[in-house]
This record gives structure tokens, sequence and C-alpha cells, in this order.
């Protein structure tokens, strides 16, 4: 049975009882360096960083003549090739497997010659470019939603019986998808409506959360699971959207106009998507403006202990993606 006709088989019981982002990519896909500027770089968690190259897009365009480089990580030593560092002989970076403890600032030493065609006389200039490059995931999402229903009275048993009823019918109707309904609330009020003076009404409030019991199941061994949760938090929003314009439907066309004394508010469903980030992440539209939706990694003198959104200072901490202050 469809989960609307369930509810309006209730109500009429009821009323007969009563990215990788980043600011200085080119259309190539590398990031170039700027002249006494750090370039801020994002890094999706777990994935590859884009090409970083130790030169500015001015100098990359014109002829070089021998060029060396010299690439300095965060913990300030060369940094050479290896299973996770990948440097090619232009000089170009790129940092596999990205994770929280590789954010930091990455240094490119660039060195070239100039020649004087008339007396072959060379001259060595040196140019630094700086990366600052910062471990990200996209926040996960929950959905906060309102609905309102007409009832008879604001006193007795049927108001509570109809609010446990819906979240039952919600959290089966998402329940697949490793979501459930989550701090469920109601309140009764009077409400003037034009035409037709005051009614009760149950103004209900809820939250629709990815992580029911069992959720990590859902991942098939992903090591970063938020695209998932993601997901399937949308799909249950879609359904519950559609849930409630059925309700609509159904009193409106179905009914011939006819409506119990308890049922769904046209209009009335409200939502709204609420962002949290991971222990050890962050958002700071201020600092990271490039990527001011990420939840990126908490910088040394802050953290974050919980799915808050934003990291708290802590002049002790030393790391990126500290998850206490210690």
């Amino acid at each position: 049975m469809r989960a609307w006709v369930l509810l309006s088989a209730v109500l009429w019981y009821l009323t007969g009882v009563g990215w990788q982002r980043n600011s200085e990519r080119t259309e190539k896909g590398f990031i170039y360096g700027k002249p006494g500027h750090p370039v801020k770089v994002y890094v999706k968690l777990h994935h590859n960083s884009p090409v970083l190259v130790c030169m500015d897009f001015k100098r990359a365009e014109k002829e070089t003549v021998d060029p060396t480089y010299l690439w300095v990580g965060p913990n300030e030593k060369p940094l050479t090739g290896s299973n996770r560092i990948n440097i090619t002989n232009t000089g170009k970076l790129t940092v596999k497997d990205f994770l929280e403890p590789l954010s930091g600032l990455y240094t490119c030493s660039f060195s070239y010659k100039t020649i004087k065609a008339e007396t072959q006389e060379e001259k060595v200039v040196k140019q630094r470019y700086d990366f600052m490059i910062f471990a990200y995931r996209e926040p996960d999402y929950s959905y906060q939603m309102a609905v309102r229903f007409t009832t008879k009275s604001c006193v007795g048993k049927y108001n509570d019986l109809l609010f446990r009823v819906l979240k039952k019918i919600l959290d089966n109707l998402i329940f697949d998808l490793s979501c459930h309904i989550i701090e469920p609330s109601y309140k009764c009020h009077f409400v003037k409506v034009p035409k037709h003076g005051l009614i009760h009404e149950l103004f209900i409030a809820f939250q629709v959360n990815p992580f029911a019991p069992g959720w990590k199941g859902t991942c098939n061994e992903s090591i970063d699971c938020e695209d998932t949760t993601n997901h399937n938090i949308l799909q249950a929003r879609n359904r519950i959207e559609e849930f409630f314009r059925s309700q609509a439907y159904i009193f409106n066309h179905d009914l011939n106009k006819t409506l119990p004394a308890m049922h769904f508010v046209d209009h009335s469903f409200q939502i709204v998507r609420m962002d949290s980030c991971r222990p050890g992440f962050g958002k700071n539209e201020g600092l990271h403006s490039n990527c001011a939706t990420c939840c990126v990694v908490c910088s040394p003198g802050t953290f974050s202990p919980d799915v808050d959104v934003t990291c708290q200072t802590c002049i002790s901490v030393q790391i990126y993606g500290a998850k206490s202050c210690q």
C-alpha cells in the first residue's frame, strides 16, 4: 500500500473518531604560481591534487634556459618522487591520495639562466612560488522539514497519534536508504484563516538524517562514504517531498473537496538543507572563499571535535585536522 494512501486512511479514521577547487587553474588544468602571493589549492580527501607548476603563467609562455626546480613540503624537507609524490623533470608536482596531514605550505624554488647573445654572459635568475594546499571534503547533508496539519482540537490523544503515525510512515519511506527521522516535534496553534475563521493546526517539524543504524553498510568498502550518504539523503528528500505532494493532490482531487477534520495543509511543506562537517574539518568563508561550501581541514591553532560546521580556536594545536584541543 502506498504511503500516502495509508496516511489518508489514518486521517479518515482519526476524523471518524474525532570538488578539487582552487584559485589559479588554467584551461590546461594546471595551477601556476604567483610571485609574492601564495596560491591556495583545495584537494578533496583521498583524491589526487591538481598539477602544480613551478613557475608563473607568463614565465611558462617563454623559453627557459637550464631551469632547475626544488620542491619543499610542509615539513620543510625537500620533496622527492615516491608512491605519493610525483615530480616531473619540468617541475610539475602532483600529490596522490591526499590526506589531512599533507595539508600545508608547498614551496618551489625555480632558477634559470639568461644569456646575452653578444657576449654569451650568463646570469642566474631565481624565483620562489608558494602553494597553500588544504584537504577538504563535502559537507554531510541533512534536511530540516516542517509541515502543518489541521486538527479538531489542540486537546486530545489523536494529535499525538497522528504525529507518531506520520513519523513511522516517513521512516518506512526512507528506511532502505539508511536514512531516518530525528528530532521530531509538534505544537498545536490557533490559526486565523481568511473566510474560515479560527482553525486548529499542528505545526510539525523533523529532521531527515542519513546516518540511521547500519548506515556504514551502504558504503561498499568506499574509503570516504560522504558521496553515498549525500546521494541517499537527496533521494530521501525527494521521496518525502513527493509524499506530501501526493497528500495535497488526493485531498484536492480524489476526494471531491471533502476533507477530513485532520488533513495536510496544502503548501505548508518547508525544507532547509543543513550542512555538517566531520571532526577535524570546518567551514570558513572568509579564509576559504574559493571553497566556501567545503568542509576544509582545520588549520594549526584550530580543531573540531564533532560534527560542527566551524573549527574552534586552540593555540596549542600544531597539526592540520585536529579533532581535540591538546
